[in-house]
């Protein structure tokens, strides 16, 4: 029910309109079978990799479409539990987008440590990897149910969070576990975390 979800909102920051001909596709598990699609003035053609990890399983996702040029980012958000790493690239002229955005991010420990949540506890400590050298907690809410987590980010993941949607808020900082603050009660919520990351940086 998540992925489904993450799959419809996903899609969302992908916008049709007039001027730029673009391909257009969302596929699961490799490459996408695009069609064309017309974009409004104010966006680019974009193609993106987006791969989430849970536990031991991954899924990787291909999209293309439409997309304004400040959302073009490429960022990892890692909250223990679930990491999800996304790659971006944007170009100007018709139909552009037919390959497929190169996989993004390491996954090799920088060095750098930041808190996480684990539904116990928001005090375990967590190896940050690839560019991740930013400590993220955040708050969203959704109805009535409310969610904090903490984590690594990319710094592009921050530079959006300052002008995150209503419902979302979340602060950024620079040093080792240095998101600590108080501890929170979690719930299922944080299934729905990759959404959050996909509305933030669009």
């Amino acid at each position: 029910m998540e992925l489904k979800i993450f799959i419809v909102l996903f899609c969302a920051l992908f916008t049709g309109g007039h001027s730029l001909q673009c391909y257009e596709c969302l596929g699961m598990m490799g490459s996408c079978e695009s069609k064309e699609t017309t974009c409004p003035d104010t966006a680019t053609c974009a193609s993106a990799t987006i791969v989430q990890s849970t536990g031991g399983n991954e899924v990787k996702m291909q999209s293309k479409g439409c997309k304004v040029k400040e959302s073009c980012i490429s960022a990892s958000v890692n909250f223990g539990i679930t990491r999800t790493v996304t790659s971006t690239q944007c170009c100007s002229t018709d139909r552009c987008n037919n390959n497929d955005a190169p996989d993004y991010g390491s996954n090799s420990p920088n060095g750098k440590q930041c808190y996480f949540c684990d539904g116990k506890s928001c005090f375990n400590k967590l190896n940050c990897l690839g560019d991740e050298d930013y400590c993220l907690k955040a708050t969203a809410t959704v109805g009535t149910l409310s969610e904090t987590v903490k984590g690594c980010v990319s710094k592009s993941v921050c530079d959006a969070t300052s002008q995150a949607n209503a419902g979302f808020t979340g602060s950024c900082c620079q040093g080792n576990l240095c998101n600590g603050a108080k501890s929170v009660t979690q719930n299922l919520l944080f299934l729905l975390w990759p959404l959050f990351f996909f509305i933030l940086i669009h």
